[in-house]
């Protein structure tokens, strides 16, 4: 079980707070998820909250790694949809590419609707469209993959391992 009230070292000087999502984000997002009357329990947070930490930490450690080697200080959506199909997990990288292309359109589309409307009329209205389109993304993304499985615990697993002892 995780304490999330402690401050420990780990992993050369990391606080161990630090390398965890917040645990109100974990739950908030397993609720979104869930019928609206489940209950979830704080043993199941903390775990959630363990294994989505380290799968951002093992995925953004590959992208920083091929950052590092092309000599490039920040990592972007392309380096971390890159690493997830470098790791094995297309099924996740896939989605995030379209999804990372749209969102670019759309953010396009958006500065510019903000741009001309703040000629004409200083009004920022064209930023509340932006949200909607990006919730429309989600949705298309979520029915065009009704049938998407994940990759095995398993399969993650061994990946890690590989890539710890690649690294260590």
């Amino acid at each position: 079980m995780v304490d999330n009230n402690t401050t420990t070292d780990i992993d050369g000087g990391i606080k161990e707070q630090e390398r965890l999502l917040p645990i109100a984000n974990v739950g908030r997002i397993m609720k979104q998820i869930l019928p609206s009357n489940a209950k979830i329990s704080k043993e199941a947070k903390e775990t959630m909250q363990e294994c989505v930490s380290e799968f951002i930490s093992f995925v953004t450690g590959e992208a920083s790694e091929k950052c590092r080697k092309e000599r490039r200080k920040t990592v972007n959506g392309d380096d971390i949809c890159w690493a997830l199909g470098t790791l094995g997990f297309d099924d996740y990288a896939n989605p995030l590419r379209r999804y990372l292309h749209k969102y670019r359109e759309l953010e396009g589309d958006r500065a510019s609707n903000n741009n001309n409307i703040s000629q004409e009329n200083n009004n920022n209205m064209g930023g509340a469209s932006g949200s909607n389109n990006i919730e429309e993304i989600r949705e298309e993304d979520h029915h065009h993959h009704n049938d998407h499985q994940f990759p095995s615990s398993s399969s993650y697993h061994d990946h890690h391992r590989d890539h710890h002892r690649r690294h260590h």
